[in-house]
């Protein structure tokens, strides 16, 4: 038996903002890794994601920014 490995990998974070609410969500797909910024309204962003440091420290940079502007965890 084979498992896929295409589609949502991980879910870093959730933040909401008056009922408004982002993800930042890791994909696997046929061209390796995939960060995703979704809302319910569609994706924001897309780029190559990879578990190192560089790209974790992205993604948390951007949760602190989004924080300060007023989001709160989910």
């Amino acid at each position: 038996m084979t498992i896929p490995r295409d589609g949502r990998t991980s879910t870093l974070w959730n933040l909401i903002l008056n009922d408004n609410r982002v993800s930042c969500v890791v994909y696997h797909g046929p061209n390796g890794m995939e960060l995703r910024i979704e809302s319910a309204k569609g994706t924001i962003l897309t780029e190559p994601f990879d578990m190192q440091p560089r790209s974790m420290a992205r993604t948390r940079a951007l949760r602190k920014s989004l924080k300060r502007r007023g989001w709160k965890e989910e």
